[in-house]
C-alpha cells in the first residue's frame, strides 16, 4: 500500500532525528510514547536511543491512528501524514493525551483548525530553518516549507492566541482535558 496522497503528492516524509531536539527537553523520561506514524521509524528509532519506551505502530502495517489504540501510553509523538493532519489532530484532541505533531505551518490557516487550536489549546515550536525530510527518491536536500512541532498539554509554557474577525465565533469542537 501506498502513503496517502493528496493532489498527486506523496506523503511519504520521513523525519530526521534531528527535528526531535527542541521536544526532548519536555518529555518526561518515564511516558511511554506512541508514534503512532512510524513510517521507516526514523523518530522511533531516535526516541528509543534517548532512552524513553515507544509504541510503534502506522497504517501501512495496518495500525491506523484514525482506529486503532494502544493499551497504554502516555504522549503522542509523530510526523503525520500531511493530507490527514485534520483527522490526526481531531483524534488526538478527542483522546485527551499529551501530544507533538510535526506539521507544515499552513496548518494555521483553516477556521475548524483553528477553532480547535482556540478551543482545546495549542502550543507551538518553531524551527529557526526548514527541516531536511527524507524523500521517497532517498534525496533529502531541504524542504519547500516551513513545519513546526504542534503540541498541547505538554506544557511548553507557550501558547499563541487565536481570534476570528468575525462576529459569530464558533462553537468549540469536542475535546477532551488532559489529566
Amino acid at each position: 500500500m501506498k502513503p496517502p496522497l493528496k493532489n498527486g503528492q506523496s506523503d511519504d516524509f520521513q523525519t530526521p532525528p534531528e527535528a526531535l531536539t527542541p521536544l526532548l527537553p519536555h518529555l518526561k523520561k518515564n511516558w511511554t510514547i506512541w508514534e503512532c506514524a512510524a513510517g521507516d521509524g526514523n523518530l522511533v528509532n531516535a526516541l528509543r536511543k534517548e532512552g524513553f519506551k515507544v509504541i510503534s505502530s502506522d497504517i501501512l502495517s495496518g495500525k491506523d491512528f484514525l482506529g486503532w489504540e494502544p493499551k497504554k501510553y502516555d504522549c503522542i509523538i509523530t510526523n503525520p501524514p500531511y493530507s490527514l493532519k485534520q483527522e490526526f489532530l481531531e483524534r488526538a484532541y478527542l483522546l485527551g493525551k499529551p501530544f507533538a505533531f510535526l506539521l507544515p505551518l499552513t496548518t494555521f490557516e483553516t477556521e475548524k483548525r483553528q477553532n480547535f487550536f482556540r478551543c482545546c489549546g495549542l502550543e507551538v515550536i518553531l524551527f529557526d530553518k526548514r527541516i531536511n525530510f527524507q524523500t521517497p527518491d532517498g534525496k533529502g536536500d531541504g524542504s519547500w516549507f516551513a513545519t513546526a512541532w504542534f503540541t498541547n498539554w505538554m506544557k511548553i509554557g507557550q501558547q499563541l492566541s487565536f481570534t476570528s474577525l468575525d462576529e459569530n465565533i464558533p462553537d468549540c469542537p469536542p475535546c477532551k482535558t488532559s489529566d
